[in-house]
């Protein structure tokens, strides 16, 4: 298959050419270059700028059924282009073709969602003596700068675009450096629907130098951001200066409590494979499991067993189960954390190691006993290893999933329908999983607590994410 050419798409142009610095855009598989992608300069960004607050003029006005045609005729697209979308995703970020299928088919759901919440951006008529009005309605917040990462490289320039244009809002998308053409195919079926260029546009360039300057202005009303933890405080931080509304999805360390009253196996089937998806490159991932001590030797042994016939291999390989990582960052990071964790006593049960010499490819890893003072135990570890340790009951393991900062998503299997209330009730989390790792919908928001961010993203609440409200009174 043959890579597409890279470039930025700014009021309704393509934005190539000049004499412009690049980024070079690599297969996490091989190593190799597959193309070089135009960064912008100050000019190009006020340019962007400059189309977003027409695009925002424009759009503000468009009628609920004018939004519902453009995302709709852009899910429609995206069906049509399933193939071609998720086989670029995997050639520039490393997951394997039917995650990135499934990636595609998770927009499509979204946009449909979405073309049928633009008729609910309801508002309402409040009770007043007779000869007096008082309203309160719902508006478009304003352009907004919407910032995607690497590692869900359709999904994440779905939710960022879909969102704004749903509530009558303009959007300069800047996705991650590293998978350019995924975002660049999402946003090309927006405009084929119908979406005036000015409304939606991308731009690709230095992160920081691109975030001071779009957050510098303005013109933008609202941030979105999905990264870090360290990053989107930063972000934050810049917004506030101009009181610009923000929605973060940060960063995540997903705990997960096994209870001993669990079919093992069961779990087990379910939890190893949502571990290994993507690499562990998930901010949901399952990643800090704490486990019963009566089914701990069972659960880690089995896991390990498990983890150790993942096969691994290019993403395009049909019998490939997991993909390299994304970028040479990555498997660093893992050879630090798990040097870390054994040198500090944890035990190595599999993996540990890279795998070749060509490419980002990291063996499915499974730690187990590992202090708490580790690194892995108290900071994200974005990829393909799991850590599991022992606790006795019910109190000292919601004690260790609310441990961290974190508080994106958790999990909990067990039996006992009173505990299951009592997790849904005490774990600190935006998201929870009981019995299930399907923690998201098209109509379920997206989000977590604490250092994991605030706002959400996904049904209803995507939407009102970008909206203000207003209230008007008559005498």
């Amino acid at each position: 298959m043959t890579y597409p050419d890279l470039c930025m798409v700014i009021d309704g142009e393509r934005v190539s050419g000049g004499a412009r610095r690049t980024h070079r855009v690599v297969n996490p598989a091989t190593g190799e270059t597959l193309a070089e992608l135009p960064l912008a300069d100050a000019a190009d960004l006020d340019r962007a700028l400059d189309a977003a607050a027409r695009g925002f003029r424009r759009w503000r006005n468009s009628t609920p059924h004018e939004r519902a045609a453009v995302l709709q005729g852009a899910a429609r697209l995206m069906l049509e282009r399933q193939d071609e979308l998720a086989r670029v995703a995997v050639l520039e970020q490393g997951k394997t073709l039917a995650e990135a299928k499934v990636e595609v088919l998770m927009n499509v759901g979204l946009f449909n969602f979405y073309a049928g919440e633009v008729f609910r951006l309801y508002g309402r008529t409040l009770v007043r003596p007779a000869g007096q009005r008082s309203t309160v309605s719902k508006e478009p917040v304003g352009p907004v700068a919407a910032f995607a990462p690497w590692n869900f490289p359709i999904g994440n320039p779905g939710r960022k675009l879909g969102a704004p244009i749903a509530a009558g809002c303009s959007v300069i998308l800047k996705a991650a450096e590293e998978t350019p053409a995924s975002a660049l195919g999402v946003l090309q079926c927006l405009l084929d629907a119908g979406l005036p260029g000015e409304v939606a546009q991308a731009v690709f360039g230095v992160p920081d130098e691109v975030s001071r300057h779009l957050l510098g202005s303005p013109v933008i009303r609202k941030l979105s951001f999905t990264g870090s933890t360290a990053i989107g405080k930063h972000l934050v931080k810049l917004a506030a200066e101009d009181m610009k509304r923000t929605t973060m999805e940060l960063g995540g360390h997903g705990p997960v409590l096994v209870f001993d009253d669990v079919d093992v196996d069961q779990v087990l089937d379910t939890m190893v494979a949502a571990k290994y998806r993507n690499a562990g490159q998930v901010c949901v991932s399952p990643t800090r499991f704490i486990v019963q001590e009566d089914v701990y030797d069972r659960f880690r042994t089995g896991f390990a067993e498990r983890a150790a016939q993942i096969t691994v291999g290019d993403g395009l390989d049909p019998a490939t189960r997991m993909g390299p990582m994304a970028n040479p960052r990555r498997p660093d990071a893992m050879e630090r954390l798990i040097g870390d964790a054994t040198a500090r006593g944890a035990t190595l049960l599999s993996g540990g190691g890279r795998i070749g010499n060509r490419g980002f490819f990291y063996q499915p890893s499974v730690l187990s006993d590992i202090p708490l003072d580790a690194a892995i135990m108290n900071e994200e570890p974005f990829g393909p290893v799991a850590v599991i340790n022992p606790f006795a009951g019910e109190e000292a393991m919601i004690e260790e999933a609310n441990r961290l900062p974190y508080g994106l998503a958790a999990y909990a299997w067990t039996r006992d329908s009173a505990r299951q209330r009592r997790l849904a009730r005490e774990i600190e989390s935006g998201m929870v999983g009981i019995n299930t790792t399907m923690i998201g919908g098209a109509d379920a928001p997206f989000g977590g607590v604490k250092w994991s961010g605030h706002g959400a993203e996904d049904g209803p609440e995507g939407v009102e994410a970008c909206l203000v409200t207003k209230a008007v009174h008559e005498g």
